[in-house]
């Protein structure tokens, strides 16, 4: 197991779970993965957004995606890295056209990219019900 097939599940399976916590309160939300590659986990959110506000304060993170079926999940911790490149933001928003009706374009402020590049990937089956330390695991 590699972070390859860590970044093909991912990209199979978008939608990801991304946890914060504010003060000591933890806080859950679903994002749809931009995309991850052997740099790391890509997303994007709004500037004044509570997420972006607590991931800011601390950029500590877990995401966990799930298959369709539910049969295999992979949770990603890391520390997240905002990310201020202006090839990447005009990608963006020429990848997902939905944001032109939010940002005023590449250079809008209230657009944030941010990834986890640094961090540990690990699975889950049900065969690894109550055996959690046996779960693969990739370092990346």
């Amino acid at each position: 197991m590699d972070l390859e097939e860590c970044a093909k599940f991912a990209n199979d399976n978008p939608v990801g779970y991304v946890a914060t916590v504010e003060g000591d309160q933890p806080r859950v939300r679903a994002f749809l993965m931009w995309f991850a590659d052997e740099s790391g986990f890509y997303f994007h959110t709004g500037e004044p957004k509570n997420v972006c506000k607590q991931l800011r304060r601390n950029p500590k993170t877990e995401v966990c995606f799930s298959s369709q079926s539910c049969d295999r999940t992979m949770r990603v911790a890391g520390i997240v890295e905002f990310l201020d490149d202006a090839n990447l933001r005009a990608r963006l928003i020429e990848e997902r056209p939905f944001l032109k009706a939010i940002v005023e374009g590449p250079e809008d402020p209230a657009l944030v990219i941010f990834r986890i590049s640094h961090g540990e990937a690990r699975f889950w089956t049900m065969e690894l019900n109550m055996k959690e330390d046996e779960a693969p695991r990739v370092e990346f």
